[in-house]
């Protein structure tokens, strides 16, 4: 009687470690980068958290409408951070403009002076501009972004330097080249050329040994540094075996930042115009940065996954699969580096019906980008075809973005309906415009959409898609068309992971079908709602004044 008794004590604590077993697997759902939830934003316009730090380099000329320095630095990101606003939004992953020094001289565009306030205009690849921040505040935004399940993808650039000013030499012949500019007609003609007039490209294909540029030797003699930034270099060299060529120099400046601070990935610039062998080149040296600092830092590790890298292929549509037409030249930068590419070709698929892009985009990631992965968007810095420049379809972008299987990319403000549209601005500039908190604080409607209503629609499906990687990385399959429901599977080792979304259904009480996912009996939660009801006939009954449903354990 007594061994009996035991046995089902036994068994019942064997029921309760298993039951919570399986309520932590439904917390902490494992990182993946294909599920990663990425947060874009152009570090000067997202929040000043620190004015003292707004001029330096005397760049105080007038400039054209948003071409100026406004402000925002990492102390602003970090308020941020702290403040949870990016966990807030499910974010599990932090994009932002590059960090480096960028050119102190401004640029007359023919709509008033331009400064690089953007990123993209580098000067000195091994400083981080004070406009910014410092390094210590750098560091400081990778711990706290780390401590609260935050990765940081850091946006790099290799083609091109700053355009050359009254301020700003031009690195030297053997550096860059200033002639021809692109014309796009052939391989040649979009990767051995400068992007546009005054952009001096860097020779990324030449392997001959080049002295350092005489303007940072003459800039790092004046910091007091030359001696420590020529050690570091020949002790790369000598450890790598690289020759000291253009682009060799480029990547250890840019992995020391890896090396020094934890940055989990980066964001390549401008993949397509140079050669597409050396991203492979950088995967590798980045590579041994990240396992070098993990080794340093195990305290602050996060997981097991290695450096992460998305590229910009201007005009990469994932229809093409691994391959990319680049004047003429097929290219599969997904085996030159690449853990993903950017999808330029989602904004458009947006605008068509949910079953249409769901179903593509599982189809494609577990077929032939299978291993790989996608970084969808609907607005970003630079693209002026974006899915909704009007904001007039808030919501119906959110739940595509959010809810297709692949990786998301907010752009700062698609969550609270920032304009894209400024009156009085050239170019990319009106894309650019300072983050609108104060239209959360007022909640402002815009085009009847309440700012605070959308930004909690962002964090219901952010939040959702964290704890769910079966949304971004699992096979998706229709349940049913009327009512519009499907489910997500996704299965890695042990840990398994499945969904049931509903999508334009009624407000008020509504059964939907969700299929062979949960067994009868099953008690699931609407993760929009809160509301929680038991499957009955393979079928579930909710009673919410919402149109959608985000159903899981």
């Amino acid at each position: 009687m007594i061994t009996r008794n035991i046995l089902i004590v036994l068994s019942v604590l064997s029921m309760i470690a298993c039951s919570q077993k399986e309520q932590a697997e439904q917390v902490e759902a494992p990182f993946v980068w294909e599920n990663a939830n990425v947060y874009f934003l152009l570090t000067d316009r997202f929040n000043n958290g620190d004015r003292s730090n707004d001029i330096h380099f005397e760049r105080d000329k007038k400039t054209g409408l948003l071409r100026g320095f406004m402000g925002g630095d990492f102390r602003g990101i970090i308020q941020k951070i702290k403040a949870g606003y990016f966990n807030d939004l499910g974010v599990n992953a932090l994009w932002f403009s590059p960090i480096a020094e960028q050119i102190h001289g401004s640029v007359d565009e023919g709509t008033g002076n331009t400064y690089g306030y953007h990123g993209y205009w580098a000067k000195d690849w091994t400083r981080i501009d004070p406009n910014w921040g410092t390094e210590q505040e750098f560091a400081e935004l990778v711990d706290e972004a780390h401590k609260r399940g935050i990765r940081i993808v850091m946006d790099v650039v290799v083609n091109h330097t700053g355009p050359v000013t009254d301020k700003d030499p031009l690195y030297g012949d053997q550096w860059v080249r200033t002639k021809p500019t692109c014309s796009y007609e052939s391989y040649e003609s979009t990767v051995h050329c400068t992007l546009v007039k005054n952009l001096p490209d860097i020779k990324t294909e030449s392997n001959q040994e080049v002295n350092l540029p005489d303007m940072l030797i003459e800039k790092w003699t004046k910091e007091g540094r030359l001696e420590e930034e020529m050690e570091e270099l020949n002790a790369f060299f000598a450890e790598t075996g690289y020759p000291r060529a253009p682009r060799f120099y480029i990547m250890k400046w840019l992995t020391d930042f890896v090396r020094k601070y934890g940055v989990d990935g980066f964001r390549i610039d401008t993949a397509k115009h140079t050669e597409e062998s050396i991203w492979a080149e950088l995967y590798e040296v980045a590579k041994r940065a990240f396992s070098d600092w993990k080794a340093a830092n195990p305290d602050k590790v996060l997981d097991d996954n290695e450096f992460y890298t998305v590229g910009e292929v201007y005009n990469y549509g994932a229809s093409s699969g691994r391959m990319f037409d680049n004047g003429g030249v097929q290219v599969d930068y997904f085996a030159n580096g690449m853990d993903a590419l950017i999808n330029f070709e989602f904004k458009g698929d947006a605008r068509k019906d949910y079953e249409f892009v769901f179903s593509k985009y599982s189809r494609i990631l577990n077929n032939e980008l299978k291993g790989k992965s996608l970084l969808h968007y609907l607005a970003s810095h630079d693209d002026s075809h974006s899915f909704d420049r009007e904001r007039k379809m808030a919501y119906k972008g959110a739940n595509c973005l959010l809810l297709s299987p692949g990786a998301a990319q907010i752009y700062y403000g698609d969550e609270t309906n920032r304009p894209l549209i400024v009156k009085g601005t050239m170019g990319d500039a009106t894309l650019r415009s300072f983050m609108n908190w104060d239209d959360i604080a007022a909640n402002t409607v815009v085009n009847e959409v309440a700012t605070q209503d959308l930004l909690s629609h962002y964090q219901k499906l952010g939040r959702f898609r964290a704890a769910n990687p079966s949304i971004g990385a699992g096979v998706h399959t229709q349940i049913s068309a009327e009512p519009y429901v499907f489910k997500r599977e996704y299965t890695k080792g042990d840990y398994v992971n499945k969904v049931v979304v509903g999508l334009d259904l009624t407000p008020g009480k509504k059964e939907i079908p969700v299929g062979d996912v949960f067994e009868n009996g099953t008690v699931i939660t609407d993760y929009y709602s809160g509301v929680k009801a038991k499957v009955k006939e393979g079928k579930v009954i909710i009673d919410s004044p919402f149109d959608l449903l985000l159903l899981s354990l």
